[in-house]
C-alpha cells in the first residue's frame, strides 16, 4: 500500500515571525475557563460538509470526555459571520476557540478579540498567524499526491476541470498545489471553476455538465479534479446522468463517500486524512497551549495523508474495517 506523509512545517522565515509575532497572545483562557463547565466555540466555514462534519464529531467527542461544552456556529462561507461567531464566543467566556478553514485573515477581528480576552485560537488547515496557537495542515502537499496521480492517470496529455474554492485557506494552498504540479504538465489543458459555499454539491455537477457539453466522449483524456471530495461527488452525479465513464475523477479529504465512490469505481481517487486524529489533536495541543500560558510556542501539527484508488482500496477498507457499514 503507497503511503505518503504530508509534513507542513513552519520553516519559512515569514511563517516563522507569524508564529513568533502571536506566541505572546495565549494566556490561561478566557472566562469560561475560570468557572462552570468550560466552553470550546467551533465556527465551521461549512458545518455540512463532510470534512468539517467529520472534524466537529471528533473534537466535540474529546471535549465533551474532558469536561467541556461544545458550541459550534456554521458560517456557510461567510466570513462576517464567522468573525460575529467568533466574538459571540469571547463574550460568552469561551475557554477555547477553534476556526475550521477560514483564512486567519479573513478572521481578524474575530481572532483579535479572542486575542485581547486571552482566549487561545487553533485552526484546522486555516493557516496560522497572529493569535492562533496551533494549525493542523492539509493544504499544497496533500493536493500534490493527487494531482500526481491525476497526471500519470492521463498519460501526461489532455484536459482537466479544476473546481476550486478561494475562500478557504485549504482549498487556497490545494489550488496552489495543484498548479505546481501542472506546471510541469504542459501537455494538459486546464480549466478551472469555483463552487461556492453552500451549494458545492450543485456546482460541481452544474460544472461538469457545462464542461463536458464541448467535450464528447472520446475527445481525448479528460479529468475532473476536486480541492475537496464534495465538488467531485457532484460532478460525479452529472457524469452518471450523461452517461459518461470516460473522465477520471479525483477529490480530497477521503470521506465515507468519496471512499465508497472510489470503491465501485466511479471516482478515480482521493488522498484520505485521519480526519478524527486531527481534531483529537487539535483539541489536545489547544489543551496544552492553555497549561503553557505565555511560554507556548505556535505548532503546525503534522498530516498523514494516503492515496486511495483502485491500487489500494482494498488494502485501505482492510486497515479500516466497517468504515463503509
Amino acid at each position: 500500500m503507497r503511503k505518503n506523509r504530508v509534513v507542513l512545517v513552519a520553516a519559512a522565515a515569514g511563517i516563522a515571525m507569524a508564529l513568533t509575532a502571536c506566541s505572546s497572545s495565549v494566556q490561561t483562557g478566557g472566562g469560561g475557563q475560570s468557572s462552570g463547565e468550560k466552553l470550546l466555540g467551533i465556527v465551521s466555514i461549512t458545518a455540512n460538509e463532510a470534512g468539517n462534519a467529520a472534524f466537529i464529531a471528533s473534537a466535540t467527542k474529546a471535549a465533551e470526555q474532558a469536561g467541556w461544552k461544545v458550541e459550534v456556529v456554521d458560517a456557510q462561507g461567510d466570513a462576517a459571520k464567522g468573525n460575529a461567531a467568533m466574538k459571540e464566543f469571547v463574550t460568552k467566556g469561551a475557554g477555547m476557540i477553534m476556526d475550521l478553514t477560514f483564512p486567519p485573515t479573513s478572521l481578524g477581528a474575530g481572532i483579535a478579540a479572542a486575542k485581547q480576552a486571552h482566549i487561545p485560537v487553533g485552526s484546522w488547515t486555516g493557516g496560522t498567524g497572529d493569535g492562533i496557537v496551533m494549525n493542523t495542515g492539509n493544504g499544497g502537499p496533500v493536493a500534490t499526491i493527487v494531482t500526481e496521480a491525476l497526471v500519470r492517470d492521463l498519460g501526461g496529455k489532455g484536459e482537466v476541470l479544476a473546481l476550486t474554492y478561494r475562500g478557504g485557506q485549504a482549498c487556497i494552498d490545494r489550488e496552489k498545489g495543484f498548479d505546481a504540479v501542472m506546471a510541469q504538465s504542459p501537455n494538459i489543458k486546464v480549466t478551472k471553476m469555483e463552487v461556492t459555499i453552500p451549494g458545492f454539491l450543485t456546482d460541481g455537477a452544474k460544472d461538469a455538465t457545462a464542461y463536458l457539453a464541448a467535450r464528447p466522449a472520446g475527445s481525448g483524456p479528460l479529468a475532473i479534479w476536486g480541492c475537496w471530495d464534495d465538488p467531485t461527488l457532484g460532478a460525479i452525479s452529472a457524469l452518471k446522468q450523461l452517461g459518461r465513464t470516460d473522465v477520471k475523477t479525483y477529490g480530497i479529504v477521503g470521506s465515507v463517500t468519496a471512499i465508497a465512490a472510489v470503491k465501485d469505481g466511479s471516482m478515480t481517487a482521493t488522498v484520505a486524512e485521519n480526519v478524527a486524529v486531527e481534531a483529537t489533536t487539535t483539541f489536545q495541543t489547544m489543551q496544552q497551549a492553555i497549561a503553557a500560558g505565555a511560554s507556548w510556542t505556535p505548532k503546525t501539527i503534522d498530516v498523514p495523508a494516503q492515496l486511495i484508488d483502485s491500487t489500494t482500496i482494498d488494502g485501505y477498507l482492510a486497515s479500516h474495517p466497517g468504515i463503509l457499514k
